[in-house]
């Protein structure tokens, strides 16, 4: 099968569009979804397509929360050893604290901009609470392979639609056009014999009119 020169909104998502070409995986397409007709492949997009949307979304919204857990955890790396170093310094006193500050200089002055850094990024309220964070993103990030999985394939059979209704477009054109050439080649055919029929009517006319000439002679 021919594929749109103009790629399809799916189509142009598929990489290896070979086995887009055969007709044979097209009849197993629409065998398997006993697609019957035109309207019901329209249906059967219809359908796809409400679904891929539905699953866009979910993974966007995965995908989003995904991200946000993954820069809390990385900020969380950044400021753990440096909050641990401050509890260490305040837990001190005396000549203690003294000489545990003085060794820990850049760290301790780190401390403050951290903090800030770490409390932004917490929502209303939202406490720090990093092993949670990892389970969660474990989680969402097998969630958004699922997801993502599925949507490739609910594309995948949306560019099979595609293709399969760009033919059918494309064969309704081809014999609509080759209609065309017949009844152009009829109508050509009809004039050519009428000319045809004048000359020879033209013809018998001018036999006709010689020879009552020659009767009045």
């Amino acid at each position: 099968m021919d594929l749109p020169i103009v790629s399809g909104k799916h189509l142009r998502k598929i990489s290896n569009r070979t086995a887009l070409q055969s007709a044979d995986n097209a009849e197993k397409f629409i065998t398997i979804r006993k697609i019957d007709s035109f309207d019901s492949l329209a249906k059967f997009m219809a359908d796809r397509e409400q679904k891929y949307q539905e699953l866009e979304m979910v993974h966007l919204s995965k995908g989003q929360k995904l991200s946000r857990l993954k820069e809390l955890s990385k900020m969380y790396a950044l400021y753990a050893p440096i909050q641990a170093a401050y509890k260490e310094s305040q837990s001190l006193k005396g000549v203690a604290k003294i000489k545990y500050d003085k060794e820990h200089k850049d760290c301790l002055s780190k401390y403050s901009e951290l903090k800030e850094r770490m409390q932004s990024l917490l929502q209303n309220g939202e406490k720090i609470t990093p092993k949670q964070w990892k389970a969660e993103i474990q989680s969402l990030q097998s969630e958004c392979y699922s997801s993502g999985k599925e949507q490739s394939k609910t594309a995948a059979e949306l560019a099979y639609a595609e293709v399969i209704s760009y033919n059918r477009k494309n064969l309704e054109r081809e014999l609509q056009n080759e209609s065309r050439q017949i009844e152009h080649r009829a109508q050509t055919q009809i004039i050519q014999n009428k000319k045809r029929n004048n000359v020879e009517l033209k013809k018998i006319h001018e036999k006709f009119s010689f020879q009552k000439g020659l009767l009045d002679l």
